[in-house]
Formats: C-alpha cells, sequence, structure tokens
C-alpha cells in the first residue's frame, strides 16, 4: 500500500517472572528469583532435572522441576548437555515461561520491562502517511499495549485512546480495548499520521 510504512518490534522481557513461594528460613512468602543453573541427577537409566531458584532474600533454593523420572532414552543427547551446561539460551526460555511456572507454583510476580528491536519491513519514513506495526514477543509480558506504544512512540497514553475513538488507530485481532491490555504476540497496529504535525518524529521512532 503506498505511503504505508510497515515495521515489525521484536519485544523481548528484561526480567524473568519470580514465583512467590513460602521460604521456610524467613518464614513467609517471598519471591524466589532464577539462579541461571540447573540441576540434573542421573539414577540408572532415569533422569531428573530441576531449574534453580533462589530466595531474594536469605538465598534459600527451590527446585522447579524440569524433568522427572525421565528415560534417557527420551531425552535428546543435546538437549541433556544444554542442561548439564546451564545453557543460557535454554535457562532463558524455561525462565521466561509464565505460563507453565504459574501452572507449577500458583502465585507469580512479573515485570513490564521489556528491550524492542526494530526491523523495517516495507516503505520509508519519507514519504509514509501511515504506520502499520507488528509484535512479535520472545515471551509474555505485562506490559499494556499502550504503555509500550507510548514509551516507543514517544506520546502520551491519552492521545493513543483519542486515535483509537476517531478510528485513526486500530489494532488486530484483538479489537476494542486491546490498547489497555498486555502486549501479545502477532498483534498487529495501524495508525493514520495524515494531518499530524509530528509525523516525521513518530515514524522516525517507530524506525527506531
Amino acid at each position: 500500500m503506498s505511503g504505508l510504512l510497515r515495521i515489525r518490534w521484536a519485544i523481548a522481557p528484561k526480567i524473568a517472572p519470580r514465583p512467590l513461594i513460602n521460604c521456610n528460613r524467613c518464614r513467609k512468602v517471598k519471591p524466589y528469583q532464577c539462579s541461571g543453573k540447573f540441576r540434573v541427577n542421573a539414577n540408572g537409566k532415569r533422569i531428573d532435572a530441576w531449574l534453580i531458584y533462589r530466595c531474594a532474600d536469605c538465598d534459600n533454593s527451590w527446585n522447579r522441576t524440569i524433568f522427572e523420572r525421565c528415560n534417557r532414552r527420551d531425552i535428546e543427547p543435546a538437549l541433556l548437555a544444554a542442561l548439564e551446561k546451564n545453557d543460557p539460551s535454554l535457562v532463558r526460555r524455561h525462565a521466561f515461561d509464565a505460563m507453565a511456572l504459574r501452572s507449577r507454583i500458583g502465585r507469580i510476580e512479573e515485570f513490564p520491562d521489556v528491550t524492542v528491536r526494530k526491523e523495517l519491513l516495507h516503505g520509508g519514513p519519507d514519504c509514509a502517511v501511515a504506520l502499520w506495526l507488528e509484535l512479535r514477543l520472545e515471551a509474555v509480558t505485562p506490559l499494556r499495549l499502550d504503555r509500550l506504544l507510548a514509551g516507543e512512540l514517544g506520546m502520551s497514553r491519552s492521545r493513543l485512546q483519542a486515535w483509537e475513538e476517531r478510528q485513526k488507530l486500530s489494532v488486530e485481532p484483538d479489537g476494542a480495548k486491546a490498547l489497555r491490555r498486555p502486549a501479545r504476540d502477532g498483534t498487529a497496529i495501524r495508525i493514520d499520521l495524515a494531518g499530524e504535525a509530528d509525523r516525521d518524529a513518530i515514524l522516525s521512532a517507530a524506525c527506531g
């Protein structure tokens, strides 16, 4: 489409969610943080693996189950080696899986801090009169969509809401009230910037 600037934002949470656990040392519920290390135990042909968390105050440990009594034959050698070497990418994949952590422990603490990598897909800011953003999330984040857009585009949330009410801003597939919900993977946002005095600044910010 002529005059449309298409950009992909790859969004990655900065801080892993923390389980809220009744610490038997502190004698109260405390947040536990990922240590960045796995513990692997082999008993014959059976393998157990855990991701180790530690109390934010007293360093007491809690082991989050990854495998339990799993037959060695059912584990790919590369995966087992990654567990034994505390592979950072594997640690991150498990540590940032908020859904799996919540299903395991119930209560968790989440953080809205993210990094955004911006990739130009089509068009250029010089001639664009509309902006199309595609969101790709590495992991779930509690960061609201309006806060994400306001922070990255350098504007107020009330202005975004006004655009939505005037149908200058649309969100798919969530539609109504999407701005007030957490950002989601695969979300597409279209903003009509025709007539906006700061169009160039907005487009420049969108490109990063």
